[in-house]
């Protein structure tokens, strides 16, 4: 699909390609992609953004500064699955192209509020700049709803005189490790969004029109390194969740154990007895007497109270 921006009074209108400051491209046909042809060098495909290497997904060409930053979105094909894709960013001459083939909501919720953010959206640098504040806005987002994921699990964890179905622990370790998944993408995203911003950065100075964007980059790049220190201790979260989680797991375990363990030892005396008097020797002066029977009963029952009892005393059980 393409999408073209031009600036109205407080946001981002649709236009035609040529009119447009910003095209973006979603999953382009090849139709859509030869429409956008004149304004650029070359439209990229899936491969060509997954095949790119970290170090080089940012450079010049043709009087165009292209980046591609990683972003969290949904799978076009489900709108469902949660994914960290490539996106490209093409500027130059006049124009702003992006092309990407997931769904970030940053690109859906820019346009009508592009003009409310702190530069607008009068030029394309402007539109890369408040993208990118909405980028880092929306994994802003993410991390903090990661959080939460985290904290309900450790809460129900650690709630006073609280019994954990296996169930609830497992589901507690799958949750653990969608959030661990998550933080991970935001923080890839984050370096490459980082990154992006210094390259862009020093292309405009070498223009020579860096002025008027440099206090928006350098809080952009705080808000970056703030939300990386925050991945990082979302990270160590996770690994308390899911460290909490398994020694619950242990614990469940451990108590099932034990508890088979007791109930094969209390069966042992009654066991030895009634081995014992089920060999039948022939001298054994037990298998005249009329009360042997009872008596064997009785002592296998006193011998399983005996253990019982002591297990009881030791808190075994």
């Amino acid at each position: 699909m393409l999408f073209a921006f031009h600036p109205t009074a407080d946001n981002l209108g649709p236009c035609t390609p040529d009119q447009a400051l910003w095209i973006d491209l979603a999953k382009p046909e090849p139709t859509e992609a030869a429409l956008v042809a004149p304004f650029v060098p070359e439209v990229p495909t899936l491969a060509d953004l997954e095949e790119i290497e970290i170090s080089a997904r940012l450079y010049r060409e043709d009087g165009f500064d292209i980046m591609t930053i990683l972003v969290p979105g949904l799978s076009r094909d489900d709108m469902i699955t949660p994914i960290n894709g490539p996106v490209a960013f093409l500027l130059g001459r006049g124009k702003l192209v992006t092309v990407r083939y997931h769904t970030p909501r940053p690109f859906e919720t820019y346009p009508a509020r592009a003009g409310k953010t702190g530069l607008g959206c009068e030029t394309p640098e402007r539109i890369f700049l408040g993208l990118c504040e909405e980028i880092i806005g929306r994994i802003a987002d993410l991390l903090e709803g990661a959080g939460r994921e985290l904290d309900k699990i450790t809460r129900s964890l650690f709630a006073p005189n609280t019994a954990h179905s296996p169930a609830q622990l497992e589901d507690a370790l799958e949750v653990a490790g969608r959030q661990s998944d998550m933080v991970a993408n935001c923080r890839l995203s984050l370096l490459t969004l980082d990154r992006a911003l210094g390259f862009f950065r020093l292309g405009l100075e070498d223009r020579a029109q860096a002025e008027p964007y440099k206090s928006t980059i350098i809080g952009l790049s705080r808000d970056v390194q703030a939300l990386e220190v925050h991945g990082d201790y979302l990270t160590a979260r996770v690994a308390q969740a899911t460290d909490a989680t398994l020694g619950m797991i242990n614990l469940a375990q451990n108590t099932t154990v034990r508890i088979v363990s007791v109930v094969a030892v209390l069966f042992m005396p009654p066991t030895l007895i009634a081995s014992v008097y089920g060999m039948n020797f022939r001298l054994m002066p037990e298998l005249d007497l009329w009360f042997g029977y009872p008596m064997a009963l009785v002592m296998m029952l006193a011998s399983a109270l005996i253990t019982l009892g002591f297990f009881k005393w030791k808190k075994w059980l």
